[in-house]
């Protein structure tokens, strides 16, 4: 299964889920890569909202977070 990329890391809400937000218009499937709790917890609760199946894997420093339709 083919994913857009969304990096994240380094960035403070909203801005992770706002790229996120303009990475799925087309309803594609995604995987996000965030590096703090806050950020994983807002891009999940936005990807559910949007229909998105979200699974969550942490990774070092980052958390990934794959949503796919």
């Amino acid at each position: 299964m083919k994913y857009k990329i969304v990096d994240a890391r380094g960035r403070s809400c909203p801005e992770p889920v706002l790229m996120t937000k303009n990475a799925t218009i087309d309803n594609s499937n995604v995987q996000v890569i965030v590096d703090s709790s806050v950020a994983k917890e807002n891009v999940s609760r936005f990807a559910i909202n949007a229909g998105y199946k979200v699974d969550i894997k942490e990774e070092k420093d980052s958390f990934i977070l794959t949503l796919t339709k």
